[in-house]
């Protein structure tokens, strides 16, 4: 079974193979995550505004100003390919 997502250029239907976009996005997956494992975002989990308690026998750690700003981003960059790709 060959399935395809169809995006429309002009008045003509293009087809992208599914396999195409899956591939792309794992390929997008995997820079991201090297980029955090190299450091490039070492201040994410950092920003003024996320909880970090540490104490004997315990730590607790809550990112929630990276969650907002993660979550932000990610709105904003999918409104974006949402109006691009009709």
């Amino acid at each position: 079974m060959n399935r395809v997502i169809y995006r429309r250029e002009g008045s003509l239907v293009q087809r992208i193979p599914a396999g195409l976009v899956i591939t792309g996005a794992g390929v997008l997956l995997v820079v991201v995550g090297l980029l955090v494992w190299g450091g490039a975002f070492g201040w994410l989990g950092r920003l003024p505004g996320d909880i970090r308690i540490e104490r004997p026998g315990i730590r607790l750690y809550f990112p929630l100003v990276s969650m907002l700003l993660i979550s932000v981003v990610l709105s904003l960059l999918i409104s974006l390919l949402r109006r691009l790709w009709p």
